[in-house]
């Protein structure tokens, strides 16, 4: 089973944005240029929009279907890989978005749930299904993205900031499931370090206490401030993004369950195993299996 972390190379590195369109002739091999059959990830959250064809994308938890107009969104360094299932020509936009530069103060009411706190952004693809409305505004809006980073006429860069923002916008209010409720600001130069710290010491032992130094709050008010701020504990949150650490260890290297645990700073294997069953539904071994059953799928 092969997967790697892909590199995205941005059109401008101020946008941090990625929007290509490829084609899967029939009966021609896939370009080695795309990639998309082995499982893969990236920080960068994706939509895909398929113009004609069909597009079979895989989560290790979902199996999406993708016939003209469809869209699929693939939350930031979720593992997914995709194959063509149509005899004809496949052609499809793959939208790649780095959302951390557009967390700016009118977004910061909504970083929690865009920046995945709680759950990945995978589950608003419900919209897709139940609005198809929505579907066709957000299908022209990453058409316009990608044709406004491909022309790059005079102002693309104004322009294509402003179909992101309208396309999160377009997500917030066709969420009929309040996914992406708003809450109290966040202030992102309280907040960024904060995050910064916990993603650079994954693999190490993360203190509530050193968190609340980088703060410069005291341990209680700390404690209560990231709880209000996030909508989840400090530890919880740490665990959450321990988890998964672990999920790509567990599928891109060659170490057993209690050297992964031991690296994502875990000692107590039971602790491990129930943090990993409560955030996957699964223990690590069905994980792995579902993947493998799904990389051997013909």
């Amino acid at each position: 089973m092969e997967i790697y972390k892909e590199p995205i190379y941005y059109q401008n590195p101020t946008l941090c944005i990625k929007a290509c369109q490829f084609r899967d002739e029939a009966n021609a091999p896939s370009p080695p240029s795309l990639e998309n059959r082995k499982w893969h990830y990236h920080k960068e959250i994706e939509f895909i929009l398929v113009e004609q064809g069909i597009h079979e994308i895989q989560t290790p938890n979902n199996v999406y279907t993708l016939t003209k107009g469809d869209i699929v969104l693939i939350g930031s360094s979720q593992l997914h890989r995709g194959r063509k299932l149509s005899t004809e020509d496949l052609i499809f936009i793959v939208l790649h978005v780095d959302l951390q530069p557009y967390f700016d103060p009118a977004m910061m009411m909504y970083y929690r749930h865009f920046s995945e706190v709680h759950q990945p952004l995978e589950a608003l693809n419900y919209i897709f299904h139940e609005n198809e409305q929505v579907k066709a505004e957000v299908a022209g809006i990453i058409s316009r993205i990608h044709a406004e980073m491909m022309h790059k006429a005079s102002g693309y860069e104004i322009a294509a900031s402003m179909h992101i923002k309208h396309l999160l916008l377009t997500l917030l209010r066709g969420d009929s499931r309040s996914f992406l409720q708003a809450h109290e600001y966040v202030d992102p130069k309280q907040i960024g370090p904060i995050l910064d710290y916990v993603d650079q010491h994954l693999t190490q032992k993360i203190e509530l206490a050193a968190a609340s130094r980088i703060a410069g709050m005291s341990y209680f008010y700390f404690s209560k401030f990231f709880k209000k701020t996030m909508g989840i504990s400090f530890t919880d949150y740490v665990n959450r993004k321990r988890i998964l650490k672990a999920e790509q260890l567990l599928v891109t290297g060659n170490q057993n369950v209690t050297e992964i645990a031991r690296e994502i700073g875990i000692e107590n294997m039971a602790h491990f195993y129930e943090m990993f069953k409560r955030f996957n539904g699964c223990t690590p071994k069905q994980y792995i299996q579902r993947l493998s059953e799904r990389s051997q799928t013909p």
